[in-house]
């Protein structure tokens, strides 16, 4: 039987095995954001810890909603013990209708004392960064899930220029919009004379073609995960991302 050797000393152990970490409360039903963060974020350092919350379809305020209860867990269960530099969640629609501060309130009592970014307080300061004040927006979902996102730019003091809505309630079929319709549709979209324009949804594969989507458009634009990747950057004092847009720039 092989003899096996204990070492005589025992390694040099580094703080962390990645310098920055932030934890993502992902859906369940979602293909999109570990995607876009492992592009934009991770070749920045960044690395990105992921626990998923449930979520079952349609895309309504009231399921949207329901997943307040289970955020306090699925943070608490991101590298439990250790600190976070930040935690995101990864979701644009149920960030409005939960809100920004009960949202942060939960995830805190999973993660106490950790900074929050979702993907509005992300797009809010991304659209004050640029300037915008005049805006366009384009979501995937209903009417009755898009409204409640217009009345909270309204609120923010944002002129809406132009607000679409694809009519589509199952964010596994959002997930699946071909990037070149993503690009055609913002075009169709944005108002002319618009300061930014805006494409919610966690889902959408946005953020990869965020610079076709502003040569189409004519003007600067932000996703969902295009905004809080850099927000991310933005808070942890990194160097903006090699991604294409004019956000990255600021």
């Amino acid at each position: 039987m092989t003899q096996i050797r204990v070492s005589e000393r025992s390694p040099r152990l580094d703080p962390r095995p990645v310098a920055h970490r932030i934890g993502l409360v992902a859906l369940s039903t979602d293909h999109t954001t570990e995607v876009d963060f492992a592009r934009i974020l991770a070749p920045q350092g960044v690395g990105i810890y992921v626990n998923r919350i449930e979520y079952a379809n349609p895309v309504t305020p009231e399921r949207l909603r329901a997943m307040e209860p289970g955020l306090a867990e699925a943070a608490s269960r991101i590298l439990p013990g250790e600190a976070l530099d930040a935690v995101v969640y990864g979701c644009t629609s149920a960030s409005v209708v939960i809100g920004d501060d009960a949202v942060t309130a939960a995830i805190r009592r999973g993660k106490p004392g950790v900074p929050v970014i979702t993907p509005v307080s992300a797009t809010l300061a991304g659209l004050r960064a640029m300037g915008a004040r005049r805006i366009s927006v384009l979501t995937p979902y209903t009417v009755d899930t898009s409204a409640p996102m217009a009345a909270l730019f309204e609120a923010e003091g944002f002129e809406i220029a132009r607000f679409t809505c694809l009519n589509m309630s199952d964010d596994r079929e959002m997930a699946r919009i071909a990037p070149e319709e993503i690009v055609a549709l913002g075009a169709e979209a944005a108002a002319p004379g618009s300061d930014a324009l805006f494409i919610s949804c966690t889902a959408v594969r946005a953020a990869g073609v965020i610079g076709h989507i502003e040569a189409a458009a004519g003007c600067p634009a932000l996703s969902s995960n295009y905004a809080a990747a850099w927000a991310v950057l933005r808070h942890l004092g990194l160097p903006a991302a090699a991604a294409p847009g004019h956000l990255m720039t600021l």
